[in-house]
């Protein structure tokens, strides 16, 4: 247990428990190797941690996240505006990314739906993504193949036909294994799920 060891040792075990995939041992080895390190390198670390909550924001537009509003992605005009494609978190786009074979606009959700969590289509950012769509041909929804993706595929979809019946509303095909996801996709799968995608 964290109570073992000397009170900052066992506060900073404990602030290093609270990120996501880290164990009480994993907690204790990074604690450890900062103890280690020089104290340039742990002052460079949380520098790096404050810069970061200061600095970073969300897009206006797309939700990614930037430190200028709004995102490179957004801004760039070599980026197609007929497109948008809607992921769940803004570790997706860098995988869609990597495959060089989309060029359109993201709009990032922020987690899908899950009743059993708690987590309704208010909790996310469908909202603005229903008021981006005056010069829109077509919305990809490219959430992980999961039962959680699927269901926010589905009630964003259907969101988007109510309000735009003529706009083009496709789902990226399933390379993506199920169950499986978006974030670990290698560029390959990515990019035969976009080519592969559906009319939704």
């Amino acid at each position: 247990m964290a109570s073992r060891f000397a009170e900052p040792m066992s506060r900073l075990i404990d602030e290093l428990r609270k990120l996501p995939g880290i164990g009480t041992k994993s907690a204790q080895r990074l604690a450890f190797h900062v103890l280690r390190s020089s104290a340039e390198d742990a002052e460079a670390l949380a520098i790096a941690i404050r810069e970061l909550k200061a600095t970073l924001r969300l897009c206006s537009l797309c939700n990614n996240i930037t430190d200028v509003d709004p995102c490179i992605f957004c801004t760039s005009p070599l980026r197609s505006q007929i497109q948008i494609c809607v992921v769940e978190e803004p570790t997706n786009i860098a995988t869609i990314e990597k495959t060089r074979s989309f060029n359109g606009l993201y709009h990032v959700l922020h987690g899908t739906l899950s009743p059993i969590g708690g987590v309704g289509p208010e909790q996310l950012r469908i909202a603005n993504l229903l008021t981006r769509l005056t010069a829109v041909e077509e919305v990809i929804l490219a959430t992980s193949p999961t039962t959680e993706g699927e269901a926010t595929a589905a009630y964003i979809g259907h969101e988007l036909h109510r309000i735009a019946p003529t706009l083009k509303v496709t789902r990226i095909a399933t390379g993506i294994p199920a169950g499986s996801d978006i974030e670990y996709a290698d560029e390959v799968t990515m990019t035969r799920s976009l080519e592969g995608r559906r009319e939704f």
